[in-house]
């Protein structure tokens, strides 16, 4: 691992992690025997749990001026920061960007690492104020630009089939419109929700190439998609993609509260990572280090391919269960972990019925999934979206979500779908009787008023 950087190919034990740990924590000042510190940040630390907690790898990583730095009097801290960047971009690779050349971790979700993606931009291109982006309907990405200063241009997706997919033609138009210079940068997906799809990146990364305007992709949780990662790897070899930002805790189920950062010219990457003001905490690092320590190579890559064969299982028997609740799974072959299921015999029997069924869901300890209703209104930062989580303002549909994420089980399937059935009867009865209470008592007040 020190000699070539890369993610061991078989996992280590538990206690080969902790010893190649507190090798690296007494390389640290803070845990030399006669040290004698007198500066204000000297990783003291009160409490032993605390200590225990972070292994004495106190210090953070990185020095005030570039996150990336070396710190002298944590040496190994410094070490680990390294090491885990170098192991991570080996796993990039080994997940299908293979000519990715740079990235680093970040301490910060994927939100707050898009916006110093576009904060480093802005003294590339200081006359820009404009963000192209294909929408889609998830918070955290919009207001990365807007955090950053930027005015997002929402490009409307267009419906194909059940597919909502990319409007190239519009983002071209726009971006004559507004002006190349006026740009900071396409701001595109791969990772979503279905009915949206993964964004045309090869087509956007063209375009980009052909305006010489800036292209930063939001892979979310993309890395543990082989189709998402491709898409990725494509977009670079045809046009321009200048980063792309992936989810430390959805790739590689660790905690929130880190992020990659990565790119195909490792002198922007390193750009970005100096940006960032101030030292940083070492957690996320950690996390994802003794990961994919204890994981190895061939453990990673057996998580991908377990994640694969249960986006087929769980497409085929949320089909089942559609057929019999009169439903149909939406047809959104370009969406390689999200899936959609119609609720549409639901919708029109009870306006209320399809979010009911989202706390049905909740109550009986059903997590992740998402019902979507029609025509739901909502502003985030002065900006209101028309049929918001739908990705379109008039979806044609109220429709259910679930994901094939890594780490899912059939157990988990299993349970979901035996839940949702149940959920769905019920859900189906109480509308139906709700309806029937409706018009018995539209009929007694048209009664009262004939005999009025």
């Amino acid at each position: 691992i020190i000699i070539k950087g890369k993610c061991p190919e078989d996992g280590w034990d538990e206690s080969t992690i902790e010893l190649f740990l507190h090798e690296l924590a007494i390389m640290d000042s803070n845990n030399f025997l006669g040290n004698c510190g007198v500066g204000e940040r000297e990783g003291r630390v009160v409490s032993g749990l605390v200590a225990r907690r972070h292994y004495r790898l106190i210090h953070g990583i990185g020095r005030s001026g570039d996150i990336s730095a070396v710190q002298p009097k944590a040496a190994g801290s410094s070490l680990l920061n390294k090491l885990t960047n170098s192991v991570v971009l080996d796993i990039i690779k080994l997940s299908g960007v293979r000519t990715v050349t740079n990235c680093f971790v970040v301490p910060m979700a994927t939100g707050m690492s898009l916006t110093l993606c576009f904060l480093t931009l802005r003294h590339k291109r200081p006359k820009a104020k404009y963000i192209i982006w294909p929408r889609i309907d998830q918070k955290s990405c919009f207001k990365s630009m807007i955090t950053a200063g930027f005015e997002p241009v929402v490009i409307e997706n267009v419906l194909e089939g059940d597919e909502l997919r990319t409007d190239i033609e519009a983002v071209e138009a726009k971006i004559k419109v507004l002006g190349a210079e006026n740009i900071l940068c396409v701001h595109s997906t791969t990772s979503c929700f279905a009915p949206r799809v993964p964004d045309r990146l090869e087509e956007l990364a063209v375009i980009c190439a052909n305006y010489d305007i800036p292209h930063i992709v939001n892979n979310a949780y993309g890395v543990q998609s082989s189709k998402c990662m491709h898409l990725i790897q494509q977009g670079a070899r045809v046009g321009r993609i200048d980063a792309f930002v992936q989810s430390l805790d959805k790739n590689f189920m660790v905690p929130v509260g880190g992020a990659i950062i990565a790119g195909f010219n490792e002198s922007f990457i390193q750009e970005i990572s100096k940006m960032y003001p101030g030292r940083a905490s070492a957690s996320p690092s950690l996390d994802v280090l003794i990961t994919l320590l204890s994981l190895g190579a061939s453990g990673y890559k057996q998580l991908l391919k377990e994640r694969k064969e249960m986006f087929s299982y769980l497409s085929s028997e949320l089909k089942k269960l559609a057929d019999i609740h009169n439903e149909r799974l939406l047809d959104t072959p370009h969406n390689p972990i999200s899936l959609a299921m119609s609720l549409k015999n639901l919708d029109e029997n009870n306006d209320a019925a399809v979010t009911q069924l989202g706390s049905m869901l909740f109550t009986r300890q059903v997590s992740g999934a998402r019902v979507v209703p029609c025509g739901s209104v909502q502003t985030v930062n002065n900006y209101t979206f028309k049929g918001f989580m739908s990705h379109a303002n008039d979806y044609p549909c109220a429709y259910l979500n679930a994901a094939s994420a890594i780490g899912i089980k059939k157990q988990d399937v299993d349970v979901f779908l035996k839940r949702l059935d149940k959920c769905l009867k019920t859900a189906r009865k109480e509308a139906k009787k709700e309806k029937s209470g409706n018009e018995i008592s539209n009929s007694n007040t048209d009664m009262e008023q004939l005999e009025d």
